[in-house]
């Protein structure tokens, strides 16, 4: 057993293992075409004003009582005033995001009537036929309060079909402690790729990574590595529809994450919920600088708030250029579900109203709640002093202004970057060649995919 493997905690059945089959299960869903669900008109017959059904990961099973409480008074707030009722019904994190449930509900017929996805998984319901246009329940000056970056991944020909609640951008978050015991602080925070792999390195000790990214394959691991291919200049889909991922800046991308696991600097495997989990893995002391969203801010505080931290944001390579990502879950309607409109419906009151009560929700979800980017002016204005203060400060103005939005791709063409990930960073596989293959499969797909356009 190595050294890196000696730090590894999970033991039995591999998170990577799941995660790999359960996208199978998934991508099933598509292998017909784009109708993306088989069965999808096979929805069983519910009693005649059934609650409708409100699938996330927050409440009322969450682990933040700010966030469940959020998500609880939501819904008690809007069956008290509407006949129509709606009912929370929680999956656990891991399996709502990466594991087969929700897919394979649709497949079967027995979706959730509401229910939250982000932009990278935006395609697959789309190309389902699943999601309910919710354009004709926003007014106009709503839908203008919602900055046109914000909205475009969950638009197709001008019509709306997800309401964003947040903005998710990425950066690197750093233990106080572990710079101290090295003799550093915040003025010795990487600015370039190759200082941040020679300090991951510092850093390590036969107790603690130095450094951490996401290394299970996932929607959320393809998140966080897009603003490193972008930095150089990449992407995965150039202007004329082919593939642009046999690149140099796709391969020195590759590369930074091959190299900071190589070099035993990051982990093979990460703890908790995945790297999207700042608890498990930067203050329970498994790493020193981990990978990792605003919402950290919000986990932190609720779970470890005697544990000092600082952030910075993504470092850059040579002659590259600044730029993060910036995720965020969206509220969906069912367009096969018991009550369509009525789950539109919800979604425009809860999130796109002119209403103060809207406006004001969607701002305590992103200050209070959670620690977010708001995805509505209004709500940005209505909570000013909190987004110019403390960590969601710095931010503001300093992470934020670099923000581009999630891609949102469909199944195969996330697998294929999902897979040349792994075979990199874990695998050993050359970066070169890796995406030369890669761009190949790309290419094969891209030439007869004939869904909505990708992003």
């Amino acid at each position: 057993m190595s050294d890196n493997d000696k730090r590894i905690l999970t033991p039995g059945w591999s998170r990577r293992r799941f995660l790999r089959n359960s996208a199978t299960f998934a991508a099933a869903g598509v292998a017909g075409g784009v109708s993306g669900f088989p069965f999808i008109n096979r929805l069983p017959v519910r009693a005649q004003g059934a609650p409708l059904k409100f699938w996330q990961f927050y409440a009322p099973g969450g682990q933040v009582k700010p966030q469940v409480e959020w998500f609880e008074k939501m819904v008690a707030d809007w069956n008290a005033t509407h006949e129509q009722q709606v009912e929370l019904e929680f999956i656990p994190n891991k399996e709502y995001i990466n594991g087969p449930k929700l897919a394979t509900a649709f497949a079967s017929g027995q979706g959730p009537d509401i229910f939250i996805i982000s932009p990278g998984d935006f395609l697959r319901y789309y190309n389902g036929g699943v999601l309910q246009d919710l354009t004709p329940y926003i007014d106009e000056k709503a839908r203008a309060d919602f900055p046109e970056s914000v909205l475009a991944t969950r638009m197709v020909d001008g019509k709306i079909y997800g309401l964003p609640m947040e903005v998710e951008p990425m950066a690197m978050y750093y233990s106080v402690k572990a710079f101290e015991d090295a003799g550093l602080n915040e003025n010795d925070v990487p600015k370039t790729w190759d200082e941040l792999l020679e300090l991951g390195k510092k850093l390590t000790t036969p107790e603690r990574y130095g450094l951490l990214f996401q290394t299970a394959p996932g929607y959320y691991q393809n998140f966080t590595w897009y603003p490193f291919l972008w930095q150089g200049g990449g992407e995965f889909q150039g202007a004329d529809g082919k593939s642009a991922f046999d690149s140099p800046a796709t391969v020195q991308a590759l590369k930074l994450w091959q190299d900071a696991v190589n070099s035993g600097a990051a982990p093979r495997q990460v703890l908790g919920n995945g790297a999207n989990d700042s608890v498990a893995n930067l203050a329970s002391g498994y790493c020193a600088i981990q990978n990792v969203g605003i919402w950290a801010i919000s986990q932190l505080k609720n779970n470890a708030k005697d544990f000092p931290y600082g952030v910075f944001r993504l470092p850059t390579p040579a002659n590259g250029k600044y730029v993060t990502v910036g995720g965020g879950w969206a509220f969906v309607a069912n367009a096969k579900g018991q009550n369509p409109e009525a789950a539109g419906q919800f979604c425009a009151w809860a999130l796109a109203s002119t209403e103060q009560g809207s406006v004001d929700r969607v701002a305590t979800w992103c200050t209070e709640a959670k620690s977010d980017m708001p995805p509505r002016d209004s709500a940005l204005k209505a909570r000013e002093a909190a987004f110019s203060e403390g960590m969601i400060g710095k931010f503001a103005r300093e992470i934020h202004p670099g923000t581009r939005a999630e891609p949102r791709v469909p199944p195969e063409v996330y697998k294929i970057i999902s897979d040349a990930i792994q075979q990199t960073m874990l695998g050993g596989a050359d970066p070169q060649t890796t995406a030369t293959a890669a761009s190949q499969q790309l290419d094969a797909y891209l030439a007869s995919y004939s869904g909505a356009p990708l992003l």
